[in-house]
């Protein structure tokens, strides 16, 4: 069994004790705010830091590249007063930055630039070009990067250009977009991977590239892949050019269309179709596509999108000394949710694969870069405009810290061959995590198809059969019915509690993607617990008299609604926020709405003033109009995966927050 981490062991048992000790938190379990502090960097009034690329310089200063074109070099910029200087101006949308032998280097729209400052004046009188990058002129064809290989070479990432106003969909129109490219250290264009479809995050870790892309056509959620030469990740546009003598990739698009038509399920737009017309049986995945063409490559990781962001970004590995127990893991930003997202990954038959937990949230706009600190916090780079973003500004520099206490968290999460462990930064409550009431397991996977995004599909449920805890309290091996190769396994542990103050854990939640099953000893089930304090069952109910009807909480002859409303009736019953939250965030809605406040779309407050129907809101999420939200840079696509009912009862909550309170509207307005 080849079945290795890459996470480095590190001994912080002295840390550990430290903070059992000197626990002191209130009788509210700790949150993730608790332990890591997120701080502004200041800049000069009047500067508009919209990040698009950040760099740590030797010294300690820190390179800041913006979209509007300007580089900054923040001298002591762990300070309360960090100095700003203007490096150069006048770029062309800066969406990286690296730092190397003197000069610093980054990605513009169209080329790959070269800065010095020979004169050592502090500003930039050398830029000069390194190689061009293909471009058609489309607004969409972002260019990411570089990032420095070992050899001090350069990777830089392409975004597809998207369709005209005939069919909306992802187009490499010139060479090498929709792929990864490497740029040699004398310029040279070398296509390495295709298949990415808005590669905004690009990372080296242990010398190898990953990168993160974002959910779209195609793409049915974000994730993290490993890239290798001559991969393809799954969007066809950039396969227009695998007949090209430079290109590693032979496979053509014909090949994939053959297998997925491209217009399937779509309107002349591109857009999902309404869902009574949608053909569910017929789909497929990326795994089984896998099967027939074995140069794609699955993610390491899927970020579900809504729950672990919207529009994936940078990945870094978290250096030695930096953030305690999670040093050697990945840190994934989002630009949608403003958020940083944790990965624990591991080797299991030669190919990566492992777990993604929530880490911070919270950033006041979308974070796009992140960079380490020479004391070991960590820069955090943020852009808000023409792509939406929680939080309260466009635009942002912030430094996350860590404040040394030991979160209680899952550390990581491994394959098993007949299930998972996990493994804890704190000793478990030893009652509570034998207790399979304690966990839950469920697997689902995303679509194959040209349709933006997808639902998850192919839902199951994975009975937790039996759990085995490690004498020091800090490991917890759990045997799962109905493992599934490929698929996503959200593993929740809802009751495990710490020994120390019986918290919960911070981030009770992991999704692991389960790309290959180890092979290896199984557990016998006489060495594993099987209490389930859940087993316990309710009486049973008392049969209702003959003759008499059961009791609904209507009057008799009134019909309710599937939003649990009385036709005929001037009252609509609304669900409580508490009834609908699983709703909202099984459907992602709370991905880009708040109650109460704008974040990539409107608040559902805002919505209710529109003074829609609960019908006109259903078909709304099936259809959205733009048009009628202009302030609003983000579009909302088609959700024709949520069941009617779900609809139903999202939009009476949604009417409920309304000037009319419980009162749904009566009329059905359609003006924006």
């Amino acid at each position: 069994m080849k079945h290795t981490s890459i996470l480095r062991r590190t001994a912080f048992g002295a840390l550990l004790s430290a903070a059992i000790c000197s626990a002191g938190w209130a009788q509210e379990s700790p949150k993730e705010e608790d332990f890591f502090k997120i701080l502004k960097v200041s800049a000069p009034e009047g500067t508009l830091l919209e990040v698009g690329g950040l760099t740590v310089l030797p010294n300690g200063d820190l390179g800041v590249a913006t979209r509007r074109g300007d580089i900054w070099i923040v001298e002591n910029p762990t300070s309360r007063r960090p100095f700003f200087r203007k490096f150069a101006s006048g770029l062309h949308e800066v969406l990286g930055l690296a730092y190397k032998d003197g000069a610093l280097y980054c990605a513009q729209r169209g080329e790959l630039t070269k800065l010095v400052d020979t004169n050592k004046d502090g500003k930039a009188d050398v830029i000069e070009t390194v190689t061009n990058i293909p471009v058609s002129g489309h607004y969409h064809e972002y260019t990411f990067g570089p990032k420095l290989a070992p050899d001090g070479s350069y990777f830089i990432s392409g975004n597809v250009a998207f369709g005209d106003e005939k069919w909306w969909a992802g187009e490499s129109r010139v060479p090498w977009r929709g792929w990864i490219m490497h740029i040699t250290k004398d310029g040279q264009i070398e296509p390495w991977a295709t298949g990415v479809r808005s590669p905004a995050g690009l990372g080296m870790i242990d010398g190898e590239l990953f990168y993160a892309d974002n959910q779209g056509d195609w793409i049915g959620s974000g994730g993290v892949w490993h890239v290798k030469k001559g991969a393809f990740m799954g969007h066809p546009a950039g396969l227009r050019w695998s007949g090209d003598p430079k290109s590693p990739v032979k496979l053509t698009q014909e090949q994939v269309y053959a297998k997925v038509n491209p217009r399937d399920n779509r309107d002349e737009r591109g857009r999902a179709i309404k869902p009574e017309n949608v053909v569910d049986e017929k789909f497929v995945t990326l795994f089984e596509m896998k099967k027939e063409f074995p140069e794609i490559q699955l993610p390491v990781v899927w970020l579900p999108h809504g729950i672990q962001g919207i529009s994936n970004s940078e990945i870094t590995q978290i250096p030695e000394g930096s953030f305690g127990p999670f040093q050697g893991q990945l840190l994934v930003g989002d630009q949608g949710q403003s958020k940083i997202t944790r990965v624990f990954m591991e080797k299991v038959n030669g190919e990566y694969q492992g777990a993604s937990i929530d880490f911070r949230s919270g950033f006041r706009s979308g974070v796009l870069r992140m960079a380490w600190a020479k004391d070991g916090s960590l820069f955090v780079g943020e852009t808000n405009r023409g792509w939406g973003s929680a939080g309260e500004a466009d635009e942002g520099l912030q430094r996350l810290t860590w404040n040394n206490q030991l979160p209680f968290e899952m550390r990581a999460v491994r394959a098993m061959p007949d299930g998972f462990e996990v493994e804890f930064t704190m000793p478990v409550d030893r009652k509570s995590a034998e207790d399979l009431a304690s966990y839950s397991v469920e697997s689902f996977i995303y679509k194959y198809h040209p349709v933006y995004g997808s639902p998850t599909v192919n839902k199951e449920t994975c009975t937790v059969k039996g759990v085995k805890v490690s004498p020091d309290g800090l490991r917890a091996r759990v045997i799962v019915d109905n493992l599934r190769q490929y698929y996503i396994h959200n593993i929740t542990l809802d009751g495990v509690r710490a020994v120390e103050g019986s918290y919960s854990l911070v981030h009770p939640t992991a999704y692991y993607t389960l790309n290959n099953i180890p092979e290896g000893q199984k557990l016998a089930m006489s060495e594993v617990s099987t209490t389930n304090s859940a087993a316990v069952k309710a009486a049973p109910a008392a049969p209702a008299k003959k003759g008499t009807p059961a009791k609904t909480g209507a009057k008799p002859g009134a019909k309710t609604t599937a939003a649990g409303t009385k036709t005929g009736s001037l009252i609509a019953k609304a669900p409580t926020f508490e009834e609908v939250k699983p709703l909202l965030n099984r459907h992602t809605c709370s991905a880009c709405h708040n109650a109460e406040k704008r974040q990539v779309g409107p608040a559902f407050s805002d919505v209710a003033k529109r003074g829609y129907s609960n019908e006109k809101i259903v078909e709304l999420i099936y259809n959205p109009k733009p048009q009628n939200w202009p302030d609003y840079a983000t579009e909302m696509p088609p959700m024709p995966q949520v069941p009617k009912a779900d609809a139903l009862k999202i939009a009476a909550w949604i009417n409920s927050l309304g000037p009319n309170g419980k009162t749904a509207p009566a009329k059905n307005a359609d003006q924006p």
